[in-house]
């Protein structure tokens, strides 16, 4: 089992949770923003970047059955200012793990892709099949990635799920609205909300490893959305980390930057009647056991 982006904030439960299962697990980072510390010993580590031909060598030592794709750039705004990099980590990179992938006869390739994907949408929720109209050269790139992924399906036969995150949230992630507003609140500083007014669809980290293994045993390919189906404002985020905290403290509130998404949520009937995939965790359990994990990470 290969997995890149193996020592990022997802990739990192999704090696964890493989380890749980007994599969043997082959990591891939770059460590541009992952940290090898958050990888168990007994997984093989390469620190290597996925638009490189070095994949080759890996692929050809390793041999793995199946691979989780989910090395990318992630970062909105880093995309708009950089555009050639998003490009280059999301297009450039997913093509060569899909090039190797076929070549050394993968039996399955899980690929990551994102709710920004569909821009703003017009039908709530969102489903499979609605129109690509991405607003930022992030959701751009994980178009393309997308498009590649189906076009090696068809041509070579190369069995593929696409998993369209939503807003994925869990402890120790490092970017995020919920992890901001924990990390102001733990330093005694007011939440920063960009208008508030917007909404998201919160899914917890361990139900998208857990969405990432199913995937992987299912004989079921095609594209499929991770998420909880319900639609929360950042303005009632942040009312319940406060409530949940005990802690008020009046938001700053900001302008809603152009490329930023004003309504999202994305329906989860298609993976739960084919992948027999559903969310366990609601919003506010996840909250509540972030605090818990972060409260002992302090400890230590």
């Amino acid at each position: 089992m290969l997995v890149t982006g193996a020592a990022g904030f997802i990739g990192s439960y999704v090696v964890r949770l493989l380890l749980d299962y007994q599969y043997s697990v082959i990591a891939i980072d770059n460590l541009s923003t992952g940290r090898k510390s958050r990888l168990a010993n007994n997984v093989t580590f390469y620190e290597a970047d996925i638009t490189n031909s070095e994949m080759e060598r890996i692929f050809h030592l390793e041999r793995p059955d199946y691979v989780i794709h989910l090395a990318a750039q992630t970062s909105v705004l880093a995309s708009m200012e950089s555009p050639i990099e998003d490009c280059r980590a999301n297009i450039l990179g997913t093509i060569n793990i899909l090039k190797y992938s076929n070549q050394f006869n993968i039996k399955k390739c899980v690929l990551a892709s994102s709710a920004a994907v569909f821009g703003n949408p017009r039908i709530f929720p969102v489903e499979e099949d609605a129109q690509l109209s991405p607003l930022s050269f992030y959701g751009l790139s994980k178009v393309s990635a997308e498009n590649y992924v189906h076009l090696y399906e068809r041509m070579f036969g190369l069995k593929s799920c696409i998993l369209r995150f939503s807003n994925v949230f869990g402890p120790q992630q490092e970017s995020g609205v919920i992890s901001s507003f924990l990390n102001r609140i733990y330093k005694g500083e007011a939440p920063i909300i960009h208008n508030g007014s917007q909404t998201r669809d919160f899914i917890y980290v361990k139900d998208v490893a857990f969405a990432c293994l199913t995937a992987m045993v299912s004989h079921e390919s095609g594209v499929f959305h991770i998420s909880t189906g319900i639609e929360r404002t950042i303005n009632e985020v942040s009312r319940l980390i406060s409530h949940i905290t005990n802690v008020e403290l009046e938001p700053i509130i900001k302008e809603l930057d152009a490329a930023e998404i004003k309504r999202s949520v994305l329906s989860n009937e298609k993976a739960r009647k084919v992948l027999h995939w559903e969310p366990n965790y609601s919003l506010e359990k996840g909250i509540e056991e972030v605090i818990l994990c972060d409260s002992v990470v302090k400890h230590l």
